[in-house]
């Protein structure tokens, strides 16, 4: 489908959504950076920081909470009921990546190295030979949190050569413990190296520094690809793509007090290894800050209970579009289609949590915009992935839809998708959300 074709009949987005992605992808090298990123653009529109330790309010208005690389974000309309139920677009700030060791310092054969672990369901092959940078947050000794972010090239897993290995190209097979580790200099190895390189980049004092939470991240830009720039190759779309399009979306209904819902922005971390974390969406983050609005606002567990009840969520993360050369790992009557709109993710043993009501209502918000729409299915002999939708449904009673869009290269350090199709799910996004 065309950019003009695929264009929105209604709804506040266009390709400077795409442009804007960009910028986001950029600025968000961990989950860290993208709960700050997102935050930054919800403040500017009047949201405001609520502490979880503080006594919350039941005031109107934007409200978010941060806790580590997750980010939950509402806007209570004016007058809003107790009970009011709430639209949630759940979407996650991780993706697969290296991340550093505790104990990081290694090397070997006059070779200064880093030590990593593997962080998800990576695919392996797309670090080598490629210019990486270093983010993520240092915890100093009173507790305190500073982001930091070395984007240059600095670090490498190099490959070996080919007259080293003559069958490599019949099937490359990479050690995850052996060949993964990323050289950054030569010379001889000093324990305590890396972390006084990062905290001079974070402007602290290395001494002060009593953790880290670091990880890898490829420096490329973000651009646009083909002859007629149709497509986007980036880092991070899985799952950053929705996590910009959700906060836009929520942005956007600022100052709407005529909404009959509560919108709300859920991003969790670590939905790449289980989501089985105090910021994941196995935890009780979500569940906490939806129950203390609505006492906020003076209700009781009856009006929670209705509130939750008349809630729906759409789990917005990213899915396969049908690959060129790969057709036929494809369910073959479902081929969903960069920049035809985003997909309906549907899977009968629950690992996506969409059923015919929550098609009703994906498809209702779509139709509102003026957006196309696809569906997809993993073929019968290939095993399904999952999502926080059926989490979210089953941890909270909440009604889920899995949506999301379609691209290639999951889980790659540069994945693919069309360009005009993070616009027209922010459109649906906006349109789901105002009910």
């Amino acid at each position: 489908m065309s950019s003009a074709a695929s264009r929105p009949t209604a709804g506040p987005f266009d390709r400077g959504h795409t442009d804007d992605l960009m910028a986001f992808l950029t600025a968000s090298p961990s989950p860290y950076h993208a709960v700050a990123s997102a935050a930054a653009r919800l403040e500017k529109v009047g949201f405001r920081r609520v502490e979880e330790t503080a006594a919350w309010d039941g005031t109107s208005g934007g409200k978010y909470v941060i806790r580590g690389g997750a980010i939950i974000a509402w806007y209570v309309p004016e007058g809003a009921a107790a009970h009011t139920p709430y639209r949630i677009v759940g979407a996650h700030t991780d993706s697969p990546n290296l991340r550093v060791k505790p104990r990081p310092d290694m090397g070997a054969q006059g070779w200064r190295q880093v030590a990593v672990e593997i962080y998800g369901g990576t695919l392996l092959n797309t670090w080598l030979d490629r210019d990486l940078g270093l983010a993520g947050r240092l915890t100093l000794r009173d507790g305190s949190h500073h982001l930091v972010n070395v984007d240059r090239p600095l670090l490498r897993v190099p490959q070996l050569a080919i007259h080293l290995d003559r069958s490599v190209n019949d099937g490359l097979k990479l050690d995850r413990q052996r060949h993964m580790q990323p050289i950054w200099g030569i010379g001889e190895v000093h324990e305590g190296d890396l972390i006084s390189f990062v905290a001079a980049e974070a402007g602290v004092d290395a001494e002060d520094v009593t953790g880290w939470d670091l990880m890898v991240h490829a420096v490329d830009a973000p651009a646009y690809l083909g002859r007629d720039r149709e497509l986007l190759a980036g880092p991070r779309m899985d799952n950053l793509l929705s996590v910009h399009a959700a906060t836009a979306a929520l942005a956007s209904l600022a100052d709407r007090d005529d909404l009959p819902y509560i919108p709300v922005l859920a991003a969790f971390d670590h939905e790449e290894n289980g989501s089985e974390a105090d910021t994941g969406a196995q935890g009780p983050l979500l569940g906490n800050v939806l129950e203390r609005s609505v006492y906020a606002r003076g209700g009781s567990y009856e009006d929670r209970a209705r509130a939750f009840a008349g809630t729906v969520c759409l789990s917005s993360d990213t899915g396969h579009a049908v690959h060129p050369n790969y057709a036929e790992r494809h369910d073959p009557t479902h081929h969903p289609r960069v920049n035809g709109g985003p997909i309906l993710k549907v899977n009968v043993n629950q690992r996506y949590a969409t059923d015919g009501s929550g098609r009703a209502v994906f498809a209702a918000a779509c139709e509102k915009a003026g957006v196309p729409w696809q569906s997809f299915v993993s073929s019968n002999d290939m095993p399904c992935g999952t999502t926080i939708g059926p989490i979210t449904a089953a941890r909270h009673g909440i009604s889920t839809v899995d949506i999301g869009v379609a691209i290639l290269s999951m889980h790659s350090a540069r994945e693919l998708c069309g360009a005009d199709d993070p616009y027209l799910l922010a459109n649906a996004l906006v349109a789901f959300l105002e009910g």
